[in-house]
């Protein structure tokens, strides 16, 4: 099998047993053919009136100043005099679309919702809004449309700002919210003269939702704890009152208007959201008006966090829900049916009405009988049924599971054997027989048919097909290497046992400290630290002194990183300038030996020094603009994408000799990492370039000191890539080229955001993309060391690099199986871990043919003749 070949092969495998996790442990929320439900006797309120601060924290809300009084007022004597309140406990991903779907339509966000950016339905759902009579909202662009995209009839209305409106930069985005709250005012005034919309307007089951975005603007352009965010709670409190005081005058005081306020979402410390920090998932409700309770005064009352003293409510009742409660406490109040997917128990303490009332709602709720039982016995009913929904959307985990992991063992064994026959003098070629191989291919045959004739019984989806019928092929492979398998036991039964189970046990400790190593990342810093002791304890540093002394020092300085924090930090500039100094400070000393050398390619380093000049002088700028509520600079913005394109283009034009164009990509890479830095991350790629550089040195004594360089030793400088390709220079494996592949799997893991130099308008694919190739650069450095250390080492690309596949599949069949686990908590941090894991082979497959066309090729721009080492 070519390279081409096998490599596709291996990435077509991993996409499948990457996407396989998400059939196995994810379904959709959304089952059909029920039948609406609904309160049968009259609601309390004709219409209701949602506010969503999005990004807005409870504990932003609830906490006073230092001067004992509120950042939201108007909302404080609510609660304290006329209406419950409580904290939505709201689930991961803690996006706004997700937190959304769960307020209105009761029920939590389908996962492949994220392909579509948040923004669109993946399929159609039910909402209070879409069995309301009318709704009318205002708001963002990216929320709105949702809800009326997918309602029955035209009785959904939305009113949008433009999207370019949502910009991190923008001088005061406070004023997202006062758009919405000013065309609300706008609206009612109009409808006086509009006969038509008054009527609609009267009618009962309205609902009326505001989508506030401001605050979460300022939050992740100022942070929560900054003045502009704390000053838009105070305008958003202000617009809330106004709003409540018109519609009560504009519907005569009739006491049948129901307010919510609530959040989608929370924020961490640092600005951002998606994960399951306190701080992201506790956001505030308070809920008063017709058919509300008035505040309940207590004694006392327990929670395991200590809000309720910080807040000083503690004499006031907190009522906590789920943020899924929330749908159903909103159709229960203006009496329309409760939406067909959701899941959410009506939250009966914040109702104020009779008890047969509440019955009949937890009737609905629940669909159950007996109105003296129902409020004690639906619960449990709606406990009941979850569970069997839950059962219903794991029926076919373990299956699918244990065809997976079957998957997984096949291949990473026939990479092993593949490794073996190919690479290694362990085995001998053995022709087996037509007969062997025609039972053979008959046995797996008939195996392929049954799993088949199976899958038809069960009427399975079909992508249950490619992951069972997946492990056939892999093992029919793996089977007809029989012999690799027969000649590699007796090899290692020829080695003493304490030497086998050595190497083995070495080996598992390795893997396991990579997979720890995602659960914590000072893993990685002690692993760092043993690196740093490596040459010491093979005797390398007695012929390599020096090198082994900066080996030490840039293993210990690139130890500190992991440690670090990776958010939670404030911008730090003046280190990210630093960095793009000491750049130009190395880029000079080697411009100055290019100089004395005579190299011909040195204008392409006064280039690269440009740019790199250029990127500091963008951050610093770019930084003190945002600063002032400047926004960005249009020069700016020219500047960081024509880096971000030269920087794929400008290596090409460098010789292909090793030292030139390894420096020729770092330079070009970090210019564009620095436009997007924000701290202590913009020295990471120097520091680590620097340890990849002695890496090569370290890894070419280590050749000599084992005796298995094929030719004596030379310098670096005369190292040419286009060796790579030479097969009369390749060697067999030998045992420490396992030691070098784990050496790269481990660089690979170190990787300690920020886009503002490029865009600051909300554009979640453009600066999802733009985070992405901060992560990858780091990576593509790795990588081309790697290739640089496998043509100093006289080995092809195909060998080393399938040992990195062997110990990357092994980490990630460990993460596969420890996803089996009760705990769901646990259960959804393990399967991050395995896509994250998963993610990275498959990377790493794709940033191996990315390092070896950076390395090898090259862009002739002058049509001069080039020349190569010999």
């Amino acid at each position: 099998m070519g390279i081409p070949v096998f490599i596709l092969a291996g990435l077509l495998v991993h996409f499948v047993f990457l996407v396989s996790i998400f059939d196995i442990y994810f379904s959709s929320p959304l089952v059909h053919g029920m039948t609406p439900q609904q309160t049968p006797l009259p609601p309390p309120a004709k219409r209701l009136v949602l506010f969503v601060a999005d990004g807005l924290r409870a504990d932003s809300l609830y906490e006073l100043d230092g001067n004992n009084t509120s950042h939201a007022p108007y909302l404080r004597g609510i609660l304290e005099n006329n209406g419950s309140w409580g904290i939505s406990h709201t689930r991961v991903p803690t996006e706004s679309r997700p937190g959304h779907v769960a307020l209105i339509a009761g029920f939590y966000e389908d996962v492949s919702a994220v392909a579509k950016g948040w923004k669109e339905n993946p399929v159609e759902f039910d909402s209070v809004f879409n069995e309301s009579k009318y709704t009318w909202s205002w708001g963002s662009p990216d929320i709105l449309p949702m809800f009326a995209k997918g309602a029955t009839g035209d009785h959904v209305y939305t009113f949008c700002y433009t999207a370019e409106s949502e910009d991190f930069g923008a001088q005061d985005a406070s004023k997202l919210d006062t758009w919405v709250f000013d065309h609300v005012k706008s609206f009612f005034n109009s409808s006086r003269s509009n006969q038509t919309l008054f009527s609609a307007l009267n009618e009962e089951k309205v609902v009326l939702f505001m989508h506030l975005l401001g605050i979460d603007t300022n939050g992740h352009a100022h942070r929560p704890n900054s003045r502009e965010y704390k000053e838009n709670i105070r305008k958003v409190d202000e617009g809330v009152k106004e709003i409540a005081s018109m519609l009560e005058s504009f519907y005569g005081n009739d006491g049948k208007t129901a307010f919510i306020l609530t959040s989608d979402h929370g924020m961490t410390d640092w600005g951002s959201h998606g994960a399951g920090h306190p701080s992201e998932t506790l956001t505030p409700l308070i809920v008063w008006g017709a058919g509300v309770n008035y505040p309940q005064k207590v004694t006392s009352q327990f929670f395991e966090d200590n809000f309720l003293k910080e807040w000083k409510l503690e004499n006031l009742k907190r009522l906590d829900v789920n943020q899924a409660d929330i749908a159903p406490l909103m159709a229960s109040l203006i009496g329309v049916p409760f939406p067909l997917n959701s899941v959410g128990t009506l939250p009966l303490e914040y109702l104020n009405n009779s008890a047969h009332f509440k019955a009949e709602s937890m009737f609905t709720n629940a669909v159950q009988v007996l109105e003296q039982f129902k409020v004690s016995l639906c619960k449990t009913l709606i406990n009941l049924a979850l569970e069997g929904l839950s059962y219903y959307h794991t029926y076919d985990r373990l299956f699918l599971g244990l065809s997976i992991a079957m998957g997984f063992v096949g291949w990473t064994t026939y990479v092993i054997l593949v490794i073996v026959k190919t690479h290694t003098n362990l085995t001998k070629t053995v022709q087996s027989s037509n007969k062997e191989s025609a039972a053979l291919l008959y046995g797996f045959t008939f195996v392929g048919m049954m799993i088949t004739f199976f899958l038809l019984i069960q009427t399975s989806p079909w992508t249950y097909y490619i992951y069972c019928l997946l492990p056939v092929p892999v093992w029919y492979a793996v089977m007809r290497e029989l012999h690799v398998i027969q000649n590699l036991t007796a090899n290692l039964r020829s080695l003493p046992i304490s030497q086998s189970l050595g190497f083995i046990l070495i080996s598992i400790l390795g893997i396991e400290i990579l997979v720890f190593s995602f659960f914590y990342r000072a893993t990685l810093t002690v692993g760092l630290l043993v690196f740093a002791g490596w040459p010491v304890i093979t005797q390398l540093w007695v012929q390599a002194k020096t090198t082994t002394l900066i080996w030490t020092v840039l293993c210990a300085l690139l130890a500190v990183f992991p440690l670090m924090p990776v958010v939670g930090r404030e911008p730090n500039i003046p280190l990210v300038i630093a960095a793009g100094l000491l750049t130009l400070l190395i880029s000079g000393f080697s411009l100055a030996s290019s100089c004395k050398s005579e190299n011909k390619y040195r204008n392409n380093e006064d280039m690269k020094m440009l740019s790199i000049a250029l990127s500091t002088y963008v951050v610093s700028n770019t930084h003190n603009s945002l600063k002032n509520k400047q926004g960005l600079p249009v020069f700016n913005q020219i500047i960081s994408w024509t880096t971000l394109v030269s920087s794929s283009v400008l290596p090409l034009l460098s010789p292909t000799f090793l030292f030139q164009r390894l420096f020729s990509i770092l330079l070009s890479l970090m210019a564009t990492y620095l436009l997007l830095s924000t701290g202590y991350e913009a020295l990471f790629p120097l520091v680590l370039s620097g340890l990849m550089f002695v890496w090569i040195h370290m890894e070419q004594e280590a050749l000599q000191h084992y005796g298995l360089s094929l030719k004596p030793k030379v310098t670096l400088a005369v190292f040419n890539f286009a060796y790579a390709t030479d097969i009369t220079q390749f060697r067999q494996l030998h045992l420490d080229d396992i030691r070098r592949s784990f050496f790269f799997v481990s660089f690979w893991l170190f990787d300690p955001a920020s886009v503002y130099c490029f865009l600051t308008v909300f554009s979640p694919f453009m600066m999802g993309g733009l985070l992405v190739l901060k992560v990858v650069i780091p990576f593509v450095l790795v990588s081309c060391a790697f290739e640089a250390v496998q043509v100093t080492t006289q080995l092809s690309s195909k060998s080393l690099f399938l040992i990195v596949l062997v110990i990357s599949d092994i980490m990630a069949l460990v993460s596969c199986c420890c996803t089996f686990s009760s705990n769901k908590v646990k259960q959804r941090a393990l399967i991050s871990h395995y896509v994250l894991v998963m993610s990275l082979t498959i990377f790493m497959m794709l940033m191996n043919g990315l390092a070896q066309l950076l390395t090898t090729k090259r862009l002739d721009l002058s049509r001069r003749t080039k020349h190569h080492a010999t």
